[in-house]
């Protein structure tokens, strides 16, 4: 009889990778808390339940990387994707879906698969190799019995409780007509770490000005449950600014050890940095600027920075409860723990954030385990696909040291060569997409889609 793989939390990803490896033709024992052990956050005891929005967002698989995804994930047979389109709202172009009726289906779907066991109770210790594999997907709000358990495993540096997210910006997006490439004091051993750092200056009026606009900005409240205990370590940047208008240029934008390549003669009076977040050398995150400010605020605030002033984010900050491992430093690429190659981890708890991202990190685990149960071991993933660049973000293409969760975003895959303005950037999306769907569907061993060839700039 083939070994069941036993999966670790109801969630998105838990689900996905339940129907995946069930659907494969290996037994699965799905693990939920819920009802038993409840959350601050969740209602029922329903697998799938949204507890945030009620949105998979952009549905523009030509355009859009979260559209792409969708698209990846409908391909694959997912069973979160197929469960929302049967319960679509009105969006318009995005995707958002009747919440109850969605968990509900997804519920019943699983307990009514002939391979799947739900069996409802916490799961407090990682299990040994005798146990067989499993599958650790239980997001942001991991019991905190086996998030003691999973820290003991992997040390406590490389589990985080809280996210502190600065806003990651594309590196193409910056002016750098104004920005330069300096380290403070130009410190390194080679030219690429004396060069580390993107610089944005600030003389005393632009920096009097962003201090206004940051105090007066609209901010996010703490949900119930959440704590500002973890602040010690890591202030928004709008509570600096609160504890004194000086207090940001004599921390994230000190000016000290910096000569501007553009204007040497000039001291800027600050300075914001932004440091490379992937491998690709495509994203850059602004240093020390994790915030509370609601989403509009951020984009006008943070495109007073000179340099910035046509900045596209990947993703805007935030700081809120989640619990994530550092992957890059824990996992294979295979989602396995290194340390114990029996378990694999999936979801928002790898360091991917969103539904979308969520369920496509469980499709991927159960299809992997679920194929090395089978003793048919899967070929790599498409690292051009969506999921693949997801993938290769958690489990090495992110900076470990800086490495935070992240939305799928065109910044995670590799350049495609497409020149020319605001049109260029919507001829290079399609690119991206034609390119994915073309390997994932090849992955899959599908027939390749028909792609309509994108229009030159």
């Amino acid at each position: 009889m083939t070994r069941a793989i036993h999966i670790v939390g109801g969630g998105m990803a838990g689900s996905e990778a339940a129907w995946q490896a069930a659907n494969m033709g290996v037994p699965v024992v799905l693990h939920e808390m819920r009802p038993k052990v409840g959350t601050f956050a969740h209602r029922t005891g329903n697998l799938a339940e949204m507890v945030c929005s009620n949105s998979f967002r952009s549905d523009d698989d030509e355009n859009n990387a979260v559209g792409l995804l969708h698209w990846e994930m409908r391909a694959a047979g997912g069973l979160i994707m197929t469960t929302a389109d049967a319960h679509a709202l009105p969006a318009g172009g995005a995707l958002a879906v009747d919440r109850d009726p969605f968990s509900e289906a997804v519920t019943e779907k699983l307990r009514a698969h002939p391979l799947v066991t739900v069996v409802e109770g916490e799961i407090t210790a990682l299990p040994g190799p005798e146990d067989g594999p499993w599958i650790i997907a239980t997001g942001p709000l991991t019991s905190g019995a086996l998030a003691e358990a999973i820290a003991a495993e992997t040390g406590q540096d490389s589990l985080a409780f809280f996210d502190a997210i600065a806003p990651i910006v594309y590196f193409d997006s910056v002016d750098m007509d104004v920005a330069w490439m300096q380290s403070r004091y130009d410190k390194g051993d080679t030219e690429e770490e004396r060069t580390a750092y993107l610089n944005c200056p600030m003389n005393r009026e632009q920096y009097e000005a962003f201090i206004d606009a940051l105090l007066a900005a609209e901010k996010t409240e703490f949900k119930p449950g959440e704590t500002a205990g973890y602040f010690d370590g890591c202030l928004p940047i709008e509570v600096m600014a609160e504890r004194g208008r000086e207090t940001l240029r004599h921390g994230p934008m000190k000016p000290v050890g910096l000569t501007n390549r553009h204007k040497p003669e000039e001291k800027a009076y600050a300075v914001v940095q932004l440091r490379r977040d992937n491998a690709l050398g495509t994203l850059y995150n602004i240093v020390g600027f994790q915030t509370k400010m609601k989403y509009g605020s951020q984009t006008s605030v943070f495109r007073m920075i000179p340099g910035l002033e046509n900045a596209r984010f990947a993703r805007l900050g935030g700081i809120h409860r989640n619990t994530f491992i550092n992957s890059p430093t824990l996992l294979d690429d295979q989602m396995r723990l290194r340390a114990k190659p029996h378990i694999r981890f999936a979801g928002q708890i790898t360091g991917v954030e969103g539904y979308v991202e969520s369920a496509a990190m469980g499709l991927l685990a159960g299809r992997m385990a679920a194929a090395e149960v089978l003793g048919r071991p899967l070929p790599p993933v498409p690292v051009d696909t969506a999921m693949g660049a997801l993938l290769t973000h958690i489990t090495g293409g992110a900076e470990a040291k800086t490495f935070q969760p992240m939305n799928v975003n065109f910044g995670l895959f590799r350049p495609v060569d497409a020149k020319g303005g605001r049109k260029g950037r919507k001829v290079r999306y399609k690119l991206y997409t034609d390119r994915a769907k073309a390997a994932w569907a090849g992955w899959l061993g599908i027939p390749a889609p028909e792609l309509a060839v994108a229009e030159a700039p």
